[in-house]
């Protein structure tokens, strides 16, 4: 039986040609008429930050939160914009460590699923589930990334970030009911420029090495080459397991048993190595025309796949599946191989057995820009592909229960727009989005107790095996009125309409014989290939006010919507344990936010102080949540009722000009994210005392209604100074301290007290020292220098809690998707 996955040729047909024909279009569209291409007006390529003339103050800051350049601080736009500077200075160079150093950002890395759980405000889309996309959408390029594994790519040669915080519904493709993470590369210049870096961080035993080539070609073109390559000798988290024996049944034998050795995985993991490369090419002809074309590809691959799994809280201090393996948490994780000869005959399992991940991915923009006098014409258009393998060990504490996985995934967009800039009270914008997607899904999952050797080729130790594709496709229009009421205040009201439709199909081919009576096969008559045909409609309205009663000070007020379609479970499970109706049961409804934010924005004192305050609060219903049945490892998407996110962020930055070089930054965040109404699943092992005294269609359930979100901390914190002055006639030295805190937190979505995080506060720290002219700089950069454990997503461990629903009921083990460990790193930079 064949399980490698290919891309459908008909898809490769259509969209790979479509493609092709538009990255190519805008040259033939500059040819015949300029006047039809565009890209949005690049931003000061220093990233984001244009330092005032004066000696000192705070900077200035560009960001295109509305698809055009304009400062942070004119803007009706809850936005934090973090600059090249700042992201190499504080090493924030993945999503992680961009949410680790930002206030109510947090992303939860996992095994398998979605491989994510982004979250803003309280409001994030849970890890376990690959069908559905992330609340909090990942843009980069202008080019919108739904998938949770985007996390795994390496972000390098970064012009900016901006963390938009709360629904965005006009500016980044589909709709974040949550907010949008924008990333944007770094273009070439109009000088030659050549950096060299080479690293080291001594925790995990990292090299790495970044090289970056940019120079003009001729007086219209310009080339921008840069490549990081990186190998771990060791890793982040230390694996406590031991060796494994483990008997399996041979069902087609009578139960015969076989004795299988899993030898303990990785000590050190995640021993991760990756490959990124990047080229773009820039065409500004003068006149208002830029056209830019930027290819990347990456390939990350560990050692170990949840290498992030810790056991944090047991019932009897050490885990139900192996006594001799202590629940206290910390970087330490417990997990085993395949067996060896398991492991060869599985599917995408290495031949050695080792646990792994891998993943690929590449893809082309092409944007084209053409600023006329009144109306700027803007082009993007995308193709990009990912694929991810795995071998995990899915129990995560030595239960002897293992999964290999191959999904891939391929998107096709294209998106324009057109802006006016007439010298009246009244402007216009308009776009439109394409966008074609194609999701493949295989995976298989063995119970190191049963085996079939009359099974076919590669099952013979698989309980069972799910085959999952889905087709999506995008249409979307969007418009944007700006009035001038009076010189100081303007308004805006937009609308955009989304039309969707996503064709799914869901097997599992194969299951053990001795499990039919929970895994539906796909032999079975009625419930084998399970379908889902789903069309969405939406419009989401956006209305702002904003006034300036000075060039320093912003008041506004918004009225926001968002939508983020509905979908196929593609990695659930068909088992008559979970799902009544197996079909209606995988799909899931939309998720939509509605509410309200209003803001003041400042600067002070000569623009030595920054200082801005945002009050919101949203309403979110049918909010996506997928739930995992620990007991029978069992997976379904459902919907909650609804859920709100309300707060407020104070944001201050001070830098004085009677100390030039000294800046100090802080944030303080309130935010209360609670389920309105949600009648959701029991977590396992939750007695009836404990809240599990419904039953809907004859499965337990609880009422939410008042419970917190998953990673919705009421209070986080963040503080920081940095300094830089020179050092004689030729030097300059440099450094920065800054801390996040945050209060207790839920790690489940379901309202598991046990999945408690405490509150906790993590320490940054960076000593650089360099030529003044920038040739050259040695930095040292740490990160959670108090080396504090803490997790921000978790739930119960596969296979652990029993009498769920009952009075003695029994709570299974809690695993945490644990942060960063403390890490040091040692870098030398050069530039020519």
């Amino acid at each position: 039986m064949q399980h490698t996955k290919s891309v459908r040729p008909e898809f490769l047909s259509s969209t790979a040609r479509v493609a092709a024909l538009a990255l190519l279009a805008p040259g033939a569209l500059l040819a015949a008429n300029p006047a039809l291409a565009a890209e949005e007006q690049a931003p000061p390529q220093a990233g984001a930050a244009a330092e005032t003339t004066a000696s000192s103050g705070v900077e200035d800051i560009i960001v295109t939160a509305r698809r055009r350049s304009e400062s942070v601080q004119s803007i009706p736009v809850a936005v934090q914009a973090i600059s090249a500077q700042t992201i190499q200075s504080r090493d924030l160079t993945s999503l992680e460590k961009i949410a680790a150093a930002t206030p109510q950002f947090t992303v939860a890395r996992a095994s398998n699923g979605a491989g994510a759980q982004l979250t803003m405000r309280g409001i994030g889309s849970n890890a376990t589930s690959i069908g559905i996309e992330q609340s909090v959408a990942i843009v980069v390029d202008s080019v919108y990334y739904g998938q949770g594994r985007v996390i795994n790519e390496g972000f390098f040669d970064l012009a900016r970030v901006e963390v938009l915080k709360g629904p965005q519904a006009l500016f980044f493709g589909k709709n974040a009911t949550a907010g949008v993470i924008s990333l944007t590369t770094a273009d070439p210049g109009k000088d030659r420029e050549i950096i060299g870096r080479i690293g080291y961080e001594a925790n995990a035993r990292q090299l790495y090495g970044e090289a970056i080539y940019s120079t003009p070609l001729g007086d219209n073109w310009g080339l921008r080459l840069a490549v990081r390559g990186s190998k771990m000798f060791g890793g982040w988290y230390r694996n406590a397991a031991g060796s494994q024996n483990y008997p399996t049944l041979d069902v087609a034998k009578g139960f015969v048993s076989t004795n299988h050795v899993a030898a303990p995985a990785a000590a050190d993991q995640p021993q991760e190595r990756e490959l990124i490369g990047r080229a773009t090419l820039k065409y500004d002809g003068g006149g208002g025309l830029t056209a830019t074309l930027k290819a990347s590809g990456s390939w990350n691959d560990t050692i170990g796949n949840g290498w992030n799994y810790s056991a944090v809280r047991c019932p009897t201090g050490a885990t139900a599946l192996n006594p001799a393996y202590k629940c206290d948490g910390g970087f330490k994780i417990y997990q085993n191989n395949f067996p060896v000869d398991i492991a060869q005959a599985t599917p995408f399992a290495r031949s050695n057995g080792d646990l792994y991940n891998t993943y690929k991915s590449w893809q082309v923009t092409g944007t084209v820009n053409y600023d006329m006098e009144n109306v700027t014409l803007n082009s993007v258009t995308n193709y990009n592909w990912n694929n991810n393998k795995f071998g995990c060990d899915c129990d995560f504490l030595g239960g002897g229960v293992w999964a290999t996985e191959n999904a891939s995934y391929h998107a096709f967009s294209q998106e324009l727009r057109a802006q006016t800039k007439f010298d009246s009270p009244v402007n216009l914008m308009v776009g439109g989005l394409y966008q074609k997607t194609r999701r493949d899904f295989f995976q298989a999952v063995l119970f190191a107790s049963l085996e079939n050797s009359a099974a076919p080729t590669g099952m013979r130790y698989v309980a069972y095996s799910k085959e999952s594709a889905t087709d999506g496709e995008t249409l979307s229009a969007y418009g944007q009125a700006t009035w001038k009421i009076l010189p100081t205040v303007e308004a805006t009201a937009g609308v955009r309409y989304t039309h969707e439709t996503k064709k799914s199909t869901f097997t599992q081919p194969y299951v053990n014989p001795a499990l039919t009576g929970i895994f539906r096969p796909q032999s079975a008559a009625a419930n084998g290939v399970l379908t889902g045909d789903q069309t969405f409609n939406d419009w989401s309205p956006d209305v702002t006010i904003s006034w300036k009663p000075t060039t320093d000070v912003m008041v506004y007020g918004a009225y926001k919507t968002a939508y983020k379609s509905g979908g196929f479970s593609n990695s659930a499970i068909n088992s008559s344990l979970v799902t009544v109706n197996p079909s209606a049961d995988l799909a899931f409804n939309p998720e939509k936010g509605r509410g309200f934010e209003a803001g003041i924005k400042t600067t002070l004192f000569d623009r030595q102080l920054r200082a801005n305050l945002t009050l919101y609060s949203y309403k979110y219903t049918d909010l996506q949540i997928d739930f995992f049945n620990a007991q029978v490892f069992a997976y379904v998407t459902y919907n909650a009722g609804a859920a709100r996110s309300k707060g407020a962020e104070l944001e201050l930055e001070y830098a004085p000009r009677s100390v030039p070089g000294l800046t100090l930054r802080g944030t303080l965040n309130y935010n209360r994210a609670r389920y309105i109404n949600f009648i959701a699943p029991c977590w396992s092992g939750q007695s009836i005392a404990a809240g599990c005294s419904l039953k809907v269609n004859g499965i337990e359930r609880q009422d939410l209604s008042g419970t917190p979100t998953s990673a919705a901390p009421e209070w986080t914190a963040t503080a920081g100074v940095s300094y830089e002055t020179d050092l004689g006639s030729s030097l300059k030295i440099g450094g920065n301290v800054d801390t996040r805190t945050s209060s207790s937190y839920l790690g489940s979505s379901f309202g598991d007290p046990y999945t408690r995080q405490d509150g906790y506060a993590v320490l940054d720290a960076g000593l650089r020292i360099g030529a003044q002219n920038d040739r050259w700089q040695l930095a040292v950069i740490g990160k959670n220098l108090t080396n504090k454990f803490y997790f921000i997503g978790g739930g119960t461990a596969p296979l652990t809690g029993a009498g769920t629903g009952t009075n003695n009921a029994t709570r299974g083990d809690i695993i945490g998707y644990g942060a960063m460990p403390r890490t040091v790193r040692f870098q030398l930079t050069v530039r020519y």
